[in-house]
Parts: structure tokens; C-alpha cells; sequence
């Protein structure tokens, strides 16, 4: 086979490799979408673009499935130029007005705000935060829409859920559907289902014209750091253990906790009659104890 013969199926296989990648992001967006009901006829969905990878991929992907629904719903990307320094202003219209996607830039100089309330060296991403999610409240209000699409993946909710347990003593993870805080919004994830690792690859087939998350300056959360590299280890040595963490988050069983206002352990009593809530739920054990290097119990 000749040099070019190979760099021809090379290509080939690039090519039907990133196909697969697009249908599998565009399953498991409306996957997600389904599960929880997240769009219905009639939506006018805003879509928040910070010009990252995951939010790139969620306009990407829900402009897709827009053309295959059978329901009618508007889409407008906004993004927050929030004034920070070196923020390359002209990248997002430029992209949008090329794509042919209704947009609106909202211009807030929140940068000012935090560097003038938060100490230096300190991370300003939470306060950032909360100004950002106000604002755009605010701005879907003025834009009519009844929707706020957020890019978050199935990495992001993990990590917020080890973050809730390991820092914050709660089982508390990020919704993929909530009530926004003013109670006038529906917030959806509707990259709940993609792993980061797929967005990544998108994000590099697509060739977005990324901008960087750092230019304000700020420290990186060290937490979130430390739980992402927790992932990435357990995901490198026992391949799938991740995966099952997630799907545990929607296996609950509150009668096998120990939150009181979850499940009335003080008014749980013997009725005689067996239940597939009491005892007989450990005898599924998810891992068996391994017969090699076991040691065997010695008579007293």
C-alpha cells in the first residue's frame, strides 16, 4: 500500500471517528433533554456562551437537535463581557454573525467589582459567580427567555458533588434542571450526560476559538483541582468506576441513609412482613471480597 493510500485511510478514519463523536454528543444532549424535560415547544432558550469548550459544544449541539425536533423552540446565545483585562471582545460576534445565530453581548464590568472585594492572591471565582447568574437573570428577563442553558458536564457535576461531600459534609451535587434563585427562570445542563473528555475532542474537531478563563488573573480552585485529578486517577486505574459514581447519583435509596428528613427512621418499626428495604438490600453487594490474598480466619 502506497504513502498516500495510507494517509487517504488515515483521513478516513479521522473522519468517521469525529462523525461518531458528533452522534454520540448529540444522543446523550437529548438524552438528557428527555430524561428531564428540559425543552418543550415554544422555549426560548438562552444560551450562555463564555467562549469555553463546553459552552461552544452546547450551542454547537443543541442547533443540531433544533433541526431534528419536532417541536418548535427559539435559541439566542448570550455571552458577559465582564471587562476583564485582555478579553478579546471582537472573537464571540464575529463567530456568531458567521454561524447566522441571534446573539446579545452584555457588558458588565464585574471584574472591577470582585478585584475591589476580594483580597489579592485570593480566588474570585465565587463571587464572579453570583454576579454573572444575577446578571443574566436579569438579561433572560429582558430577552424573553424561559430557559437558561449552562454548559456543564458530566465532569462538572462530579466534581461539585465531591467538592459538597468532602468540603461542605453534604451529599449535594449540580441539578441538571433547577428553579433559578429568583424562581422566574428553568436553568438546564444539557451536557449532564458528555464527559469532559468528549467535549475536549469536539471542541479540537470543531476548532472553536476558545478564550482562556484565566484572564482575570485569579488563582485556580485548588479543590476543584484536587477532585479533578481524583477522577483522573480513578478513571486511569480502574476504568468504569467513575462512570458508576454518576449513575449512582440517580440510584438514591434514602431508607440506606441517614438523613431523617429523607426517610422516617423513627417511625420505621417490624411488621413482620419482609421488605425489600430492609436487610436483604446488602445481600447484592456491588464488589465481592477477592479470593487471592485473602487471610484465611485462624481458630481460637
Amino acid at each position: 500500500m502506497s504513502e498516500a493510500d495510507l494517509i487517504e485511510r488515515s483521513g478516513d478514519k479521522l473522519a468517521h471517528e469525529n462523525q461518531k463523536l458528533h452522534k454520540r454528543l448529540c444522543r446523550l444532549v437529548g438524552q438528557a433533554i428527555g430524561d428531564f424535560n428540559m425543552i418543550e415547544d415554544g422555549d426560548k432558550v438562552m444560551v450562555c456562551l463564555s467562549g469555553g469548550k463546553d459552552s461552544y459544544a452546547l450551542l454547537d449541539i443543541l442547533l443540531t437537535l433544533r433541526e431534528r425536533a419536532p417541536i418548535h423552540f427559539e435559541i439566542i446565545a448570550v455571552n458577559l463581557d465582564q471587562k476583564q483585562p485582555n478579553f478579546p471582545a471582537d472573537i464571540l460576534p464575529a463567530y456568531l454573525t458567521k454561524l447566522g445565530v441571534p446573539f446579545h453581548i452584555e457588558n458588565q464590568d464585574t471584574y472591577s467589582i470582585v478585584k475591589r472585594l476580594i483580597p489579592e492572591g485570593k480566588t474570585t471565582c465565587s463571587l464572579c459567580s453570583r454576579l454573572r447568574r444575577g446578571i443574566l437573570y436579569r438579561v433572560a428577563d429582558e430577552l424573553g427567555c424561559n430557559k437558561i442553558a449552562l454548559g456543564h458536564h458530566r465532569d462538572d457535576i462530579l466534581e461539585t458533588f465531591f467538592l459538597n461531600m468532602f468540603f461542605g459534609g453534604k451529599l449535594k451535587g449540580m441539578p441538571a434542571k433547577l428553579v433559578s434563585d429568583d424562581g422566574k427562570h428553568m436553568v438546564i445542563r444539557p451536557m449532564a450526560y458528555v464527559k469532559e473528555a468528549d467535549s475536549e475532542r469536539y471542541a479540537e474537531v470543531k476548532q472553536f476559538p476558545i478564550i482562556p478563563c484565566d484572564l482575570c488573573g485569579s488563582q485556580e480552585n485548588l479543590q476543584r483541582k484536587q477532585i479533578k485529578n481524583l477522577m483522573r486517577e480513578w478513571e486511569k486505574k480502574y476504568p468504569g468506576r467513575v462512570e458508576s459514581i454518576f449513575s449512582s447519583l440517580s440510584t438514591v435509596v434514602p431508607s440506606h441513609l441517614m438523613d431523617q428528613d429523607l426517610f422516617g427512621f423513627k417511625d420505621i418499626k417490624a411488621d413482620g412482613v419482609a421488605s425489600p428495604l430492609g436487610d436483604i438490600a446488602f445481600d447484592e453487594e456491588p464488589c465481592s471480597t477477592p479470593v487471592m490474598g485473602t487471610i484465611p480466619l485462624q481458630p481460637m
